[in-house]
């Protein structure tokens, strides 16, 4: 199955990041790509957090939702939003969610980020909490590819990749695809972002796919970037450095399946 991950650089107003988002996703399916996975926040980087409460849509409806079910039509695609904010029952916060949405538009999967980022080094400070409601619960869904294989695919958002017991519970659910958007700020991203993919792909022994937003924003923010694919034995096999562009590799279950047998460390779990 051919997989994108998409790395952006999303600017402050939705429009124009959505007009972004369609033109690459278009690279992605012209270029055969199956599923495409956008990056956290691929529809705003605010200039303030609370930039997200106006956008706030409720589940089932608004205007991101409405862009990605008819891009997946469009393009006859699987795509992941990497996330966008969803009402939650207090108004001062929202959902950080992860949609996934078939090639019919439907919405397939709805994941709400549970891990929540702070990071404050005295010269950045960055606190989620303000405006974000923890999500609960692992989420994955089914994505039978076109060579009859179904990939059941496991939802998490940036910072969880810091919490290495949601890709166990998702493994242990049969995830052979893990996705992993993302905004990682430039400052963590040097040193954390690709030996923490690597290693949830080798403790799973499972595909990552990870599309990052990569530049300076209209904000300010500077992000990391990076996008991109690694395989079940922890090699990076797909990379994109800075700037928005499209990161495709075709993957297979072969390799899954191969690593699972070969180091079947999954199954000699104690604890």
């Amino acid at each position: 199955m051919r997989v994108a991950a998409i790395q952006m650089v999303s600017a402050i107003a939705r429009e124009a990041n959505l007009a972004r988002a369609h033109d690459l996703l278009a690279r992605a399916a012209a270029e055969g790509a199956e599923l495409a996975v956008l990056p956290e926040y691929f529809c705003m980087m605010g200039a303030r957090d609370t930039d997200k409460l106006a956008l706030r849509e409720t589940a089932g409806a608004g205007t991101v939702q409405g862009f990605l079910a008819d891009a997946a039509r469009e393009f006859g695609l699987w795509i992941v939003g990497g996330t966008l904010p969803i009402e939650s029952t207090d108004a001062d916060h929202v959902f950080n969610s992860s949609l996934a949405f078939s090639p019919e538009g439907k919405c397939v999967a709805r994941y709400d980020k549970i891990h929540l980022f702070f990071f404050d080094n005295g010269r950045e400070r960055f606190d989620e909490r303000r405006v974000i409601a923890p999500g609960a619960e692992p989420v994955l869904f089914e994505l039978p590819s076109r060579d009859g294989h179904a990939w059941r695919i496991g939802l998490s958002v940036c910072y969880d990749l810091r919490f290495p017991e949601l890709y166990r519970a998702l493994s242990r659910q049969g995830a052979d695809l893990l996705l992993v958007p993302s905004a990682f700020t430039h400052t963590t991203g040097a040193t954390h972002w690709e030996v923490l993919l690597r290693a949830r792909a080798i403790e799973n022994l499972a595909w990552v796919v990870a599309p990052a937003q990569g530049g300076t924003h209209e904000n300010g923010r500077r992000t990391w970037g990076q996008s991109l694919i690694v395989d079940p034995w922890g090699t990076v096999v797909a990379q994109q450095a800075s700037e928005e562009g499209v990161v495709l590799f075709d993957i297979d279950t072969a390799q899954v399946e191969r690593a699972r047998t070969q180091l079947p460390a999954l199954s000699h779990r104690i604890l």
